[in-house]
């Protein structure tokens, strides 16, 4: 169940996938919160970077991964408008992020409860708590809107 500060977070990553969409990006945002304060923020950049692990996600943990004396981004939640993908999930795991919450589902590339559930595999060495489906109407609507958009100006 999500609490009031899992939708004031989410809120940051909604704003960040609006950043996403001006620049052209798939609108997905992500934060990092470690003792109720962001400590990372990010949007996907794949088109700009020219970089296809350019995840709002990966680029998110990067970020927070500076501020830790390790590659450890323990003790934090990352909040993510879409459900994250395998790469992205892989990240999450080898962070050691305790705690994630999402948006919406991705039923194409979903890889934490729509087509997998890797963080919550007890094969691998971590687990995290997974709370799906925060604000995920208005996650949704950025994501549609978007492709509506970019099918409009005959792009794929």
């Amino acid at each position: 169940m999500p609490t009031d500060s899992d939708i004031a977070f989410m809120r940051e990553a909604i704003a960040q996938a609006r950043l996403a969409a001006e620049e052209g990006e798939v609108p997905i945002g992500a934060v990092i919160v470690r003792g109720g304060e962001i400590i990372a923020r990010a949007h996907n950049r794949k088109e700009s970077d020219r970089d296809p692990t350019a995840h709002a996600e990966i680029l998110a943990i990067r970020q927070a991964a500076e501020l830790f004396p390790s590659w450890r981004v323990e003790d934090a939640a990352l909040y993510v408008t879409m459900e994250p993908c395998p790469m992205c999930a892989g990240a999450i795991l080898s962070a050691r992020i305790g705690r994630v919450v999402y948006g919406t589902a991705d039923y194409k590339a979903g890889a934490v409860r729509t087509l997998y559930r890797l963080l919550e595999d007890e094969r691998l060495n971590h687990r995290c708590e997974v709370v799906p489906d925060v604000l995920a109407d208005e996650c949704h609507a950025l994501l549609r809107d978007f492709f509506r958009d970019q099918r409009a100006l005959g792009k794929k």
